[in-house]
């Protein structure tokens, strides 16, 4: 039996002796490319039910099926903290939905600003780059990946229990940031590789729920401003500490 560690995400409930029915995808995956058999171990998490050990009951090019037998890690879920970002480049977005997902983001929305280059995304395809980062990181939790939507909307109708992390990139090298904040529901918000405009940020000014932070003395590229804005938050307020 091989024993290399293969994860999967399913949608079906898990629980000891489920025999479980493969889409045809996730057969090719396993028979062709990773070359399981019948009696392999595979790892499945569903996002709700922790991690289960199957093994391979029936292989087939176009199914097959696996057969739940124990569970192996207990679910995590992350804190109640949205990712808010400017879609980029096609490469630069998959990397922020990834390192999001392996972060401890618990929702992850693409916004339109001002100065966003990019008009449109494919929402699917982003959800997918969550799942593979979750099978990848050991993670127990696929964050879901809102479609495209527009700031001033979304600030519109901004929820009255949600805190807002703005990195505003005009506090470069000022001391500013999260130390007289709070546990709860909160979000963080990264803007566009021109930053915000001014009636953007004038806007943001105004919630009462929100922190303008500093990512520190430089301006960042916007994929490493979202790294740094979720390390930031997660040693001050999240489960890193």
């Amino acid at each position: 039996m091989k024993l290399t560690k293969i994860r999967l995400y399913v949608e079906h409930p898990l629980g000891q002796g489920q025999i479980l029915p493969l889409v045809r995808a996730q057969a090719h995956y396993l028979f062709d490319v990773m070359r399981r058999r019948p009696g392999d171990s595979v790892l499945l998490f569903n996002g709700r039910d922790g991690e289960w050990r199957a093994s391979v009951a029936e292989a087939d090019k176009r199914g097959g099926a696996l057969e739940v037998l124990e569970q192996t890690a207990a679910q995590i879920d992350p804190p109640d903290l949205w990712l808010i970002f400017a879609p980029l480049k096609k490469a630069r977005t998959d990397f922020i939905v990834e390192k999001a997902t392996e972060m401890g983001a618990a929702r992850i929305i693409p916004v339109q600003t001002d100065f966003t280059n990019a008009e449109r995304i494919r929402q699917d395809r982003l959800q997918a780059h969550a799942i593979e980062a979750a099978e990848q990181c050991g993670g127990t939790f696929v964050p879901e990946v809102a479609d495209l939507a527009r700031l001033d909307r979304l600030i519109d109708a901004w929820p009255s229990d949600r805190r807002l992390m703005f990195c505003d990139e005009t506090l470069a090298g000022a001391a500013r940031g999260l130390a007289s904040a709070d546990r709860g529901k909160w979000a963080i918000l990264v803007g566009p590789e021109g930053g915000f405009s001014e009636p953007e940020r004038a806007r943001l000014s105004t919630l009462p729920l929100a922190y303008p932070v500093s990512l520190g003395p430089r301006i960042l590229r916007a994929d490493t401003a979202a790294v740094a804005a979720l390390t930031l938050w997660q040693i001050a307020l999240g489960d890193w500490r």
